[in-house]
């Protein structure tokens, strides 16, 4: 059947051709992503309806809780289908506050490879992205080169497939793929955050896919009279307008918006089939 995410287009992630529009997990943890989340059943309820819809890949961590994202993937999905492909994340942990923490050590990066395997019910992850904990808050210059380490050897024992980096700049970019090649790069951007444009199109020259997260704004979503505005004379919303523009804005770009609730999930989903005419991607290039 086809569905909406068929129109988004495909794109090469490791060795798989996937649908470009994705699903991000993080919003099925409770309040500020930690604990867990008021309506389990409706979690599950969403990530069964985000396979059934034909999405092909999900972004999850296992700090993402910590543990909850995981186990609900697991709880809903399990037997995965073949064609499903779960992408997770290492190097943070929570404290019982829920505060973020850098764990970067072979120690943690090892466990935490071993905890998304546990808590996914796999003997291999597809795909595994060291996000850069120099700064919480975005890219910061420094060595990865020990956790890289570490995961290329995680690579080579058979648990991970694919590695890949998040919340990184160029220059950590290319120090990486002298020692293994990364499968993706996953970023902040959106029409709102535009610090990797030149990124994006030197990973697409490559055929690295780029992942932006938050495509939406995240936890202070966009707003902007311009995006209202052009949303209207299209007749859409102002998310898929966003996602819509996102699409459009290179073909290497794969989206993983996320969602606890089943009317936003059609919304982002129908946004794959969201046409924007050049005169209005020409008005949302000037948000900036």
């Amino acid at each position: 059947m086809m569905t909406s995410v068929d129109e988004s287009g495909r794109y090469q992630l490791g060795e798989w051709q996937v649908r470009r529009l994705g699903y991000g997990a993080m919003q099925l943890a409770g309040p500020g992503v930690f604990g867990p989340p008021r309506d389990p059943d409706m979690a599950r309820r969403v990530l069964r309806e985000v396979v059934e819809a034909g999405v092909d890949h999900i972004d999850t961590s296992d700090f993402y809780g910590p543990h909850v994202t995981n186990q609900l993937i697991r709880e809903a999905l399990y037997p995965y289908p073949e064609h499903l492909h779960i992408v997770t994340k290492v190097s943070a942990r929570r404290d019982k506050t829920g505060a973020w923490l850098p764990a970067l050590s072979a120690e943690e990066l090892t466990q935490a490879v071993e905890d998304n395997l546990r808590h996914l019910g796999l003997d291999v992850l597809d795909v595994v992205n060291l996000r850069s904990m120099l700064d919480v808050h975005g890219p910061a210059e420094g060595s990865l080169e020990a956790p890289w380490t570490t995961l290329v050897e995680l690579k080579e024992r058979g648990l991970v497939r694919h590695l890949g980096l998040s919340n990184v700049t160029p220059t950590q970019i290319r120090e990486a793929q002298k020692m293994a090649p990364v499968a993706c790069v996953q970023n902040q951007y959106n029409l709102a955050h535009r610090d990797d444009d030149a990124l994006i199109g030197e990973l697409a020259a490559q055929g690295i896919p780029y992942v932006p997260f938050f495509p939406l704004g995240g936890f202070t979503p966009l707003q902007s009279k311009t995006l209202d505005e052009v949303a209207a004379r299209l007749e859409a919303t102002p998310m898929q307008v966003a996602l819509a523009w996102l699409l459009k804005r290179s073909p290497n770009i794969l989206l993983i918006p996320g969602t606890s609730s089943l009317t936003h999930l059609h919304e982002n989903l129908a946004a794959a089939k969201l046409t924007i005419p050049e005169e209005e991607m020409q008005v949302l290039e000037g948000m900036k």
